[in-house]
Parts: C-alpha cells; sequence; structure tokens
C-alpha cells in the first residue's frame, strides 16, 4: 500500500474516508481509466525540465507523447501512485491545458458532455473532492460499455450465424436438387449407354462373323495363290531357258564380229607399219638432220626481254629474289602451300592474330589473281581462343589444323596428299617442315621471300 499524497496547494482536500482511498489505491485502475491516465501524463511531460522529472522518468524526456506512452507507461502510472510533487506538476499542467474540466471537477461536478473516462484521468490526477468516486464510476461505464458491445457482438454474430445457417440450408436445398438432377441425368446416360453397349456387342458378334469370312476367303487365295506360283515357277524356269538360249545365240553372233574386226584391224596396222617403215628407211637413206633447229633461229640478234650474252653470268636467282618465287608459280599446275603463322610472326610479330591473318589473305589474294596459281594457307588451330568466323578470300584456300594436330602435319599432310610430279611450292622458314616437305617432292622457301613478294603487289 502506498503512502497518501499530501494536499496540493490549491486542490481541495477529498472528504472520502481513508479505508475509501486506500482501497481504491490497492486495487488496479480500470484499463481504459489507466490508459487515459498514461496518456494525459504523457502529454503533460514534454513541458517539465529533466530536474522537474522522476530519476526512473528522466530517460524517456526525449521521446515522443506516443513513444512515451508505449515504452513509460507503467513507469509513470507507478510515479503518479508514488511521487506527491511529480503528481501535482503533472496536475498543473493538466489545469493549464484543460482549465474548464479542472475546475469543474474541483467544484464537485463533472461537465455532462465530456468522456466519462477522460473525467476520471483528470479526477485521478487532480484528487478533487469524491475523486474516488469518479474513478469507480468510470471504471463500472467501462465493464458497461464492455457488456453492451459483448452483447451487441454476440447479437450480431447470432444474427450472423443465422444467416449463415439459412444460406447453408438453401445452399443444401440447392445441393439436393442438383444431386437428384445429376442422379436423373445418371440414369439417362446409363439407359444409353446399355443401349450403346448392347448394339456395341451386336456389332462385334457381326465383326466376328466377317472376320470368319475373310479368313475362309484368304485360306482360299491362299491355295490359289500356290497353285499360281507353281504355275508361274514353271513358266519363269522356261523363260529363263529361252533367255539362256538367246545370250548364247548373242554372245557367238558377237564373238563373230570381233573375229571379222580383228581381221581389219590386223590389215590395217600392217599397213600402217609399212609406211613407218619406209618412211625410216627414206629418212637413212637422204641422211636428213632432225628439225630441231628452225631457219629463223640461226640469225644472230637479241630478242626483246632476253639477256644479253653478258648477262650470261647472272642467270641464276638468289634464294631470297622474289623472282625466284614467280617462276616458280609460273610452272604448270604449281600449289603454293603458306605457313601462315609463320610468315605473320616473321613479318608483322606486334600485331594482334585476327590482323596478322587478314592482312597475310588479302596478300596471298592479289598473289594468286596475278599468277593463276592454287594456294593454300595453313593455321594453327591451337592458336585459336574461339571459333573464327571468316571468308576466305577468292583464289585462297584457308585451313586450320583440327584439336592435336598441328600446323606442320597439316602441311606434310597437304604435301602428300599430291600426286608425284605436281610443282608444289610450301613457304615455311621452320627447317623441320623444310625438310620434311623436301623429301615429299615439294620445293622449300623462306617466309622472307614470299613477304618480298607480297610488298611488290
Amino acid at each position: 500500500m502506498v503512502e497518501r499524497p499530501e494536499r496540493e496547494p490549491g486542490e481541495a482536500r477529498a472528504d472520502a474516508s481513508e479505508g475509501a482511498v486506500d482501497d481504491v489505491l490497492d486495487r488496479p485502475l480500470p484499463g481504459g481509466v489507466r490508459r487515459r491516465v498514461v496518456a494525459l501524463t504523457a502529454e503533460s511531460f514534454g513541458a517539465l525540465t529533466v530536474a522537474e522529472l522522476p530519476a526512473p522518468l528522466r530517460q524517456y524526456a526525449r521521446f515522443t507523447p506516443a513513444r512515451r506512452a508505449k515504452f513509460a507507461g507503467n513507469a509513470m502510472a507507478a510515479a503518479l501512485e508514488s511521487d506527491a510533487v511529480f503528481r501535482q506538476r503533472i496536475a498543473g499542467k493538466l489545469r493549464e491545458a484543460q482549465p474548464e474540466l479542472a475546475a469543474a471537477l474541483e467544484e464537485g461536478t463533472a461537465p455532462a458532455a465530456a468522456d466519462p473516462l477522460d473525467v476520471a484521468a483528470a479526477a485521478y490526477v487532480l484528487r478533487p473532492e469524491g475523486w474516488v468516486k469518479l474513478v469507480a464510476a468510470a471504471g463500472e461505464e467501462a465493464q458497461r460499455a464492455r457488456a453492451e458491445r459483448a452483447g451487441e457482438e454476440a447479437e450480431r454474430e447470432l444474427a450472423r450465424l443465422r444467416e449463415e445457417l439459412a444460406q447453408a440450408r438453401s445452399e443444401a436445398r440447392g445441393d439436393v436438387e442438383r444431386v437428384r438432377a445429376d442422379l436423373y441425368a445418371a440414369r439417362k446416360e446409363n439407359e444409353s449407354l446399355q443401349r450403346k453397349l448392347r448394339s456395341a456387342l451386336s456389332d462385334v458378334k457381326r465383326g466376328e462373323a466377317a472376320v470368319r469370312k475373310a479368313e475362309a476367303a484368304l485360306e482360299a487365295a491362299q491355295l490359289q495363290g500356290a497353285t499360281d506360283k507353281s504355275v508361274t515357277d514353271s513358266e519363269l524356269r522356261r523363260l529363263k531357258g529361252r533367255v539362256a538360249e538367246v545370250e548364247a545365240a548373242l554372245e557367238a553372233s558377237r564373238r563373230a564380229a570381233r573375229e571379222g574386226r580383228s581381221v581389219e584391224d590386223m590389215r590395217l596396222r600392217l599397213l600402217l607399219d609399212t609406211v613407218l617403215d619406209a618412211a625410216q628407211g627414206l629418212r637413212r637413206e637422204l641422211a636428213l638432220p632432225p628439225a630441231s633447229i628452225h631457219p629463223a633461229d640461226t640469225v644472230e640478234a637479241v630478242e626483246p626481254g632476253r639477256m644479253t650474252p653478258k648477262d650470261i653470268a647472272t642467270r641464276a636467282l638468289s634464294e631470297m629474289d622474289p623472282a625466284l618465287l614467280d617462276q616458280l608459280l609460273a610452272l604448270p599446275q604449281a600449289h603454293l602451300v603458306v605457313d601462315g603463322y609463320n610468315v605473320t610472326k616473321t613479318g608483322y610479330p606486334t600485331m594482334p592474330l585476327d590482323k596478322q591473318r587478314l592482312r597475310l589473305l588479302g596478300g596471298l589474294a592479289v598473289l594468286a589473281a596475278q599468277t593463276g596459281a592454287e594456294m593454300t594457307c595453313v593455321f594453327d588451330g591451337a592458336e585459336l581462343a574461339a571459333p573464327v568466323l571468316l571468308a576466305p578470300p577468292r583464289g585462297v584456300r584457308v585451313l586450320f589444323s583440327k584439336p592435336g594436330v598441328t600446323a606442320d602435319e597439316l602441311i606434310r599432310q597437304l604435301v602428300r596428299a599430291e600426286p608425284p610430279g605436281r610443282p608444289v611450292v610450301v613457304v615455311s622458314t621452320d627447317r623441320e617442315v623444310a625438310d620434311g616437305v623436301a623429301k615429299a617432292g615439294a620445293r622449300p622457301v623462306a617466309s622472307a621471300l614470299l613477304l618480298k613478294r607480297l610488298a611488290r603487289t
């Protein structure tokens, strides 16, 4: 039990007995009254200085009224009951905020239009004469309001349940009607299905009879087919014998034709040999020299573009002379095989690989157009980080080695694929490649020679 607060300045002393006051203080305030008291205290809380607040409430000095009511409600209610000075300060702020309500309570009357809970909360803080009855009356009023609300809610719930029951009964009647209609439809459908079943059974019986009839017809057809096959086989054997006779007669006629033709061929060959022997005898008789030199060749002169006798000593071309490559590509059916990266990394190694390929292939396309020779450019597939989308230029075949196969091996395969005697020129500085293709019959040249030739295009 807390001590009763001392008389506040200007506040009338309650005439209630000591026992009644202690009874109110011992019992908890009604919920509604307590919430209004906490809200009223939270509103007046901000008008006090930190020094005017009890020590437990100073930490909530900077809170908003709503947060004070939420987090410091119990502490404020306890301070109002135990700290008379704090309650007197809250009462003073209440008189300033609601002077009419405070004056009416101190005079012993409550405004008729005021909310009972607000009246009870103000009476609890101001403690005028008869405040205990006001608090008790507010609790009873709150209980009556709750009871009335509970009764209204129960009536609304009962009405709702009655409506749901009526609706459920209506739906049940509808469901019964639908079930009856569905049952009637199911019976009709069952009768229809039974009729269809009887019709289907009749069709099955007719089908079985038709199958038996068809099987009998099939057996008769098979028997007739066996008879016809026997007759056909005998006729086929007769025709085969006749064909054999005709083929024998045809072969005899062909043999006779060949023998007659061979006699004519022999006579023609004998006549040709006679003419050739007569010509050779006449050549020996006249002692004529072979016609390898024409009369115009005996006239001494210098033809346009030909070397003079002074240039005979310099006729041999250097291994690095681009004219040597032109002479090789001028051979009939010449095939130029280029080790791509070996040439590009010799001529322009600082460029990216894609730029190297494009530059080399562009030069080879021009060279192919000038010489008309077949050209194949081989690149190492291991150098690729991704598939190359490349349109080969006109006249140049572009190949990439497969995974696990080097460009050198692919070049050797190309050389081995060519027929013996065809002029094949391989451009590579790699000594192993040059020696390998040379053994296979190809002509190796250095990469620098092709670079010099391409520089002239």
